[in-house]
């Protein structure tokens, strides 16, 4: 590190003033010109080697303040990377991007995310030539988000497939964008880019748009254009595509098997569309792709899919980021400080968490001071990261405030936009003798019984729980009663009993397989004789198992917009409008599809079915 003392913020900002001139943009980023690059190439020319390395960094610290942390928080940084704070991290390694995640305490509500944001700010600007820091996280909304209520939650992916409107999925990346950049989070880990076909998929499933490329790709560049609305840098993921795994990559190493043809219509497609949409920022996967690659490597530390595919064939230029270093499948067959190492070698410009940074980032140095990597390699890489920096504004004095806050995270009308969008996701799949909607005359009460899985960060949850709340304020007496996803006997026979004083049940399912007692649960509360009415809310090809049931819609995410407009459909206080965007297949004979992609039945609002069908429960 430089012994230079550290010069006032005042005159930080004073010796960047040309470049905030030239690089501000009022509303959305636009492209860095020969001048802007200029501008960039002397800021590195300054940097020394170990400031260079640095800003290849994007790594975790635990707090939520960025100079005043829980003991407990003081505690893991120390053991996990050797500094107390985030301020002392930035200091030790000058790192160029932090990760927030909510286990890692910093999401713990907007003003202190902004206070967090803020701090790191100002920590990495007290430095000698101090720079903006990228501040990123996974708000891919749905089953993964970090930043939970009051921030506005939407739907998942999947949900958004269903509904099919390129409208809705930029108007997410929009709002969503905003509430984040008001907070400080200049960079989202999101969109989906995978095409999720591979139904026992471990990983991807409902964070993928769907199964139908073209479809993908459409919601894919509307919700990229959203997020570059907001100023805030979105990020296509897993390239060259995750979605036809059976293995987790944060606990193994998949193997995709598809042919180079299969990848160019299938996995290529949304990647090409976010790449023409200006995407900011590509992530790779930790997956072996043989007909792409045959060495054997991951696809993260492969110069022949990152460098020769890409950036050659595909022609893309912006930053390439690694997904987290710390999973599995990138460390299956070398150790932690050749990993980023080849990451570089093959392309790569942002390293994400790797487990030890301290191992990491002194490999890299090493590997420059021995000749492996050239200080011109990094050069190339830091411009791609100004460039996006510039691009978002980053080099202005721009900070995250209470105003701004107050104005736009949680807003009624973010909130209302979300509920809308949700309307039109809920997919009805199976309805016979029109069991559904359900009314309050005729099934007053109702039992909402099945699996709890734990909710997604900063939702109310349980599904059941705010299933049968949103059902209550629609005018019915719902019960409640969890059984869990592997209900056990005793619970399988409690739930049958409490039929018995319900008009009518409605079973929550959670990714339900031959062997799951989910299975029976259905089974004997369907033996009842009262009606049900299935809600899967993860996975749609839960149906499948359901042969025999009458009524079975599917949700695609258990957050609590996606259940409370799943009960506004139960209780026909509007229609089902999604339609499948993964095929189902049959649970005995997966060769035949029981439900193609566009399924989905609908009836009219409850106000005008009841004219039509008057004997309707």
């Amino acid at each position: 590190m430089s012994a230079l003392s550290r010069p006032s913020r005042r005159a930080v900002l004073a010796a960047t003033a040309g470049l905030t001139a030239a690089l501000t943009v009022p509303t959305t980023a636009r492209a860095a010109t020969p001048g802007d690059d200029r501008r960039l190439r002397a800021l590195i020319a300054r940097m020394t080697l170990q400031e260079k390395v640095g800003q290849l960094f994007v790594m975790r610290v635990y707090g939520h303040s960025a100079t005043a942390p829980d003991q407990a928080d003081i505690d893991a940084n120390l053991k996990e990377i050797g500094v107390r704070t985030a301020a002392e991290l930035i200091a030790k390694y000058r790192v160029g991007g932090i990760i927030y995640f909510t286990w890692a305490h910093n999401t713990r509500d907007p003003h202190q995310i902004a206070g967090l944001s803020d701090g790191i700010q100002q920590a990495s600007l007290d430095q000698p030539r101090g720079l903006p820091v990228l501040i990123a996280t996974d708000q891919e909304h749905g089953a993964v988000c970090r930043v939970g209520k009051p921030a506005t939650l939407f739907p998942g992916a999947m949900a958004l497939g269903a509904a099919g409107s390129r409208a809705d999925a930029h108007t997410l990346g929009r709002i969503s964008g905003a509430e984040l950049r008001a907070m400080g989070v200049n960079q989202d880990y999101s969109p989906d880019a995978d095409v999720n076909v591979n139904p026992a998929n471990p990983v991807i499933g409902v964070r993928s748009f769907g199964a139908d490329p073209d479809a993908v790709a459409a919601l894919v560049a509307a919700e990229v254009k959203g997020y570059q609305a907001s100023r805030v840098a979105a990020t296509a993921k897993h390239f060259p595509g995750h979605g036809d795994t059976a293995t987790d990559s944060h606990t193994g190493f998949p193997v995709i098997t598809h042919s180079r043809e299969v990848w160019e219509k299938l996995d290529a497609v949304p990647f090409r569309a976010a790449i023409a949409a200006g995407i900011d920022c590509i992530m790779t996967a930790h997956i072996q792709f043989p007909a792409l690659d045959d060495s054997g490597d991951p696809a993260t530390l492969s110069p022949s899919i990152l460098t020769g595919i890409l950036r050659g064939e595909l022609g893309y230029d912006g930053v390439v980021i690694t997904d987290s270093l710390g999973m599995e499948g990138v460390r299956t067959k070398y150790g932690d400080d050749r990993v980023p190492v080849l990451a570089l070698k093959a392309g790569v410009d942002q390293l994400l968490n790797p487990p030890s940074l301290d191992v990491a980032w002194n490999a890299v140095v090493q590997a420059v001071q021995d000749g492996e990597l050239t200080e011109a390699r990094l050069d190339e890489s830091i411009l791609r990261i100004l460039r996006m920096k510039a691009r978002l504004g980053l080099f202005d004095d721009r900070r995250a405030g209470r105003t701004s806050i107050e104005r736009t995270v949680g807003t009624p009308a973010h909130l209302a936009a979300a509920d809308r969008i949700a309307e039109r996701t809920t997919t009805l799949l199976v309805n016979e003798d029109e069991i559904l909607p359900f009314s309050t005359s005729a099934a007053p009460r109702l039992l909402v019984v099945g699996a709890d899985p734990a909710s997604p960060t900063g939702t109310d949850g349980p599904p059941t729980a705010v299933l049968a709340a949103a059902l209550t304020e629609l005018g019915f007496t719902a019960t409640a009663l969890s059984t869990g996803t592997a209900p056990s006997a005793a619970a399988i026979a409690g739930a049958v009993t409490a039929a018995q004083d319900a008009d009518a049940v409605v079973v929550v399912t959670y990714n339900v397989t031959a062997g799951n007692a989910q299975r029976t649960l259905v089974e004997q509360l369907a033996a009842t004789g009262r009606p049900v009415a299935a809600l899967a809310v993860r996975n749609p090809y839960d149906v499948a198992q359901f042969p025999s049931l009458k009524a079975c819609l599917t949700s695609y995410g258990w957050t609590d917009v996606e259940v409370r407009a799943a009960a506004r459909v139960i209780a026909g206080r509007v229609g089902p409008r999604g339609r499948l965007p993964v095929p189902v297949q049959r649970a005995d004979d997966p060769t035949q599809v029981l439900y193609p992609i566009g399924h989905g039945l609908t009836y009219q609002p409850y106000a005008t079915h009841r004219a039509q069908y008057p004997q309707q429960g």
